[in-house]
């Protein structure tokens, strides 16, 4: 078994595979629903509140949303080295976040300076907002409450990280007529993707009062955009979109199309945990303090509208106030970059929001030998080489034994064909007839099977460290801009494709059928339409693996002829 064979069936597995996956975005994703009637104004419906357990007279928070007259409340910009952010005073809730240091796209002459990625953002199709407040269970039946509905006052509407300051107080305040005040204050700090949330509740007033802070985010499915065709080539289309939820012991997800499921929502309470909404290499997730016990649910606020939004939530312990006195609730809030290695700093757990599915125990190594041989390179590419030829190094004589194989039976094919002129359709004896000539010239035809065992699960960890890693996304090499997407020039699959024209020529194709070997012709156009689709630093592993290969199998074959050579002489 040569190892194009081997890679025939591999083939046609991962080409049917991501078909699959861009055929089920395009044609299997249920319609929105039309939007129902209501006698609000768009946007303001509400569900019941998200289901509790924090204990007898706790309320539940409404889903509302602010209606349209009450949403237009005083924005207020903060900048910092990393993040142009706007919070909204309506709530205080963070509506909007830019990452500066990541463009959505790769920078060129035509266009230097490209527009940030945003991942808060309060537009109807692709709202995803960052809320907080705290609820009142001694006055549940009060209109007036700091929840993320309530107005609050800001002293002014933009403040800027100064050159050489490394913290940024952002506060925000609220106050009812029986005393009661509330300081929201939002902290940044220079480098950091990191929020910290102050909630000082003073009592001014003449009652104790009792209530829960609270922190949620609240997204729509991202819209559904492009054919089958472009989405094959789209990481974001494949990628987890979701919630996401660690409980100190566990991590979690639940994808959109499953928060209406009762099995799977999440209603519980833990400590050391946290709440996140995920996309492709950006994520939110509010963070409670570490010896916290805090409660979570899941909810959908309006689902019968045309972009209904899903909501993860995390309610702390009662708070007490008693009059003239003051309490804090902190909290706080990563709106940032996935980095792998780094996340688990901020909070145990998080580095696990970095989506390698069921390749995970491949893929982590896999992206620290590639992150070492990058910190030699100074680029991806050459890492990607770099780790092409470890791995050459480490199976060589496993792919020797291959090749010498292949060799062999190279020299056999005349001898097999006259078996099979012999023989004719009685496949039995042709099958006996060749295993004894294998056994005879001590040449095995399943030499090929084991290097391909351990190619496979390298060619699956490779691809989701090329999509799913950060780091890789939009790295450059030669003429390439960006690794984690398609060879724009698609040269890289002609490449392959030459490869395999050159391991075929060397390989026999002893004891294939007339159809398989049709279906071995056509193997090389095959790869070269599916690796069109792929990352092209996956299209460059497999690249170089495949000259590599080409060049150790011609060495061993030239080495086989010179032998029989001598032999044939002596």
């Amino acid at each position: 078994m040569n190892q194009t064979r081997n890679f025939l069936l591999f083939a046609l597995l991962a080409v049917a595979y991501f078909l699959f996956m861009a055929w089920e975005k395009d044609y299997m994703t249920p319609p929105p629903p039309a939007p129902v009637a209501s006698s609000s104004a768009a946007g303001a419906a509400s569900t019941p509140g998200v289901p509790n357990a924090q204990g007898a007279g706790t309320p539940a928070i409404s889903n509302a949303n602010a209606a349209p007259s009450e949403a237009a409340a005083p924005l207020v910009t903060v900048t910092t080295d990393v993040l142009q952010l706007t919070i909204d005073t309506r709530g205080g809730s963070l509506v909007q976040a830019r990452l500066l240091a990541y463009p959505v796209a790769p920078r060129t002459r035509k266009d230097p300076d490209p527009a940030p990625v945003t991942l808060l953002d309060n537009s109807d199709t692709h709202y995803f907002v960052a809320q907080n407040g705290l609820v009142s269970s001694s006055d549940p039946a009060a209109a007036d409450q700091p929840n993320h509905l309530a107005l609050f006052q800001a002293a002014q509407n933009a403040y800027t990280l100064a050159p050489g300051q490394n913290e940024l107080d952002v506060p925000l305040t609220w106050q009812d007529a029986k005393g009661l005040k509330v300081t929201k204050i939002y902290r940044f700090t220079r480098g950091s993707y990191v929020v910290a949330l102050d909630q000082k509740i003073d009592n001014g007033g003449s009652a104790a009062w009792q209530g829960n802070a609270y922190t949620q985010l609240l997204r729509t499915e991202p819209p559904h955009t492009g054919n089958w065709l472009t989405n094959m080539s789209n990481p974001e289309t494949h990628s987890f979109q979701g919630a996401a939820w660690y409980t100190g012991e566990k991590f979690e997800k639940l994808q959109f199309k499953d928060f209406a499921e009762p099995k799977d929502k999440l209603d519980a309470s833990f400590k050391g945990g946290w709440a996140a909404m995920l996309r492709l290499y950006f994520f939110a997730t509010w963070i409670p303090p570490a010896g916290e016990t805090a409660h979570y649910a899941t909810d959908t606020v309006n689902p019968g509208s045309a972009h209904p939004r899903y909501l993860i939530r995390a309610i702390g312990p009662t708070l007490s106030v008693a009059p003239g006195q003051s309490v804090d609730a902190t909290s706080r809030l990563y709106v940032g970059p996935n980095v792998q290695g780094k996340l688990d700093a901020v909070a145990p757990g998080l580095d696990l929001t970095i989506d390698y599915g069921m390749f995970k125990a491949i893929a982590v190594p896999m992206h620290g030998i590639l992150s070492f041989f990058h910190s030699i390179a100074k680029n991806w590419g050459i890492a990607i080489i770099l780790l092409v030829l470890l791995i050459k190094g480490v199976t060589w004589k496993l792919t020797a034994m291959q090749y010498h194989s292949s060799a062999r039976m190279r020299k056999l094919m005349p001898r097999v064909q006259a078996l099979k002129e012999r023989y004719g359709d009685d496949k039995v004896k042709l099958q006996q007839a060749q295993m004894e000539l294998y056994k005879k010239e001590k040449v095995n035809p399943m030499a090929g099977c084991l290097p391909v065992l351990i190619t496979l699960p390298v060619f699956y960890g490779l691809f989701y460290v090329l999509q799913y890693s950060l780091e890789l996304r939009q790295a450059s090499f030669l003429w390439i801009p960006d690794l984690s997407a398609p060879d724009p020039y698609y040269i890289l699959p002609v490449i392959y494709a030459a490869v395999m024209l050159g391991t075929q020529w060397l390989n026999p194709a002893v004891g294939m059928d007339p159809t398989q070997a049709k279906m071995m012709k056509v193997m090389p156009l095959l790869f070269t339409v599916m690796f069109a689709f792929f990352p092209a630093g996956l299209c460059l592993y497999y690249a170089v693996n495949g000259l590599v290969g080409l060049g150790q199998q011609w060495w061993i074959t030239h080495h086989v002829d010179r032998e029989d050579a001598v032999a044939a002489k002596s």
